[in-house]
């Protein structure tokens, strides 16, 4: 059950950005402290993907676990409210993540994914594996 107000709910989904979330900012500037440049939802690149490391052919993509569908297998029996609209939504975000994933993969880039939660619980791990792969190019 919802706890908000339809306009509360409304607001608060307005508030979401689809760039400069929490999320890409700490992993952005853990990555720029450690000496890594790179360009923010970079346009020239399929899919603008939130962190790319251009000449090295590297993307980072930051999902929202709500919107990207993190364990959709049970999370998509717990959207109770607006479901007609929430799961072609979220099913179609999925298949437009595996799109992008796929024409950068074969366009010889190489693709990193990280869930919000793994970049707050985790962010040093992260940026680990993200610095390896653009240091191994």
């Amino acid at each position: 059950m919802d706890n908000h107000t339809p306009e509360q709910r409304r607001r608060n989904m307005k508030a979401v950005k689809n760039k400069g979330s929490k999320i890409e900012t700490m992993l952005q500037k853990e990555l720029w402290h450690r000496g890594l440049r790179y360009r923010k939802n970079a346009k020239t690149v399929y899919g603008k993907p939130d962190i790319a490391f251009i000449g090295k052919k590297v993307a980072v993509f930051c999902d929202s676990e709500f919107f990207h569908g993190y364990d959709w297998e049970n999370k998509n029996k717990e959207i109770k409210s607006n479901r007609d609209f929430w799961i072609p939504k979220i099913e179609k975000n999925m298949q437009r993540d595996k799109e992008v994933t796929d024409k950068l993969t074969s366009d010889g880039w190489t693709v990193l994914r990280f869930w919000g939660n793994d970049i707050k619980n985790n962010l040093s791990q992260c940026a680990d594996e993200i610095e390896s792969v653009v240091r191994a190019k």
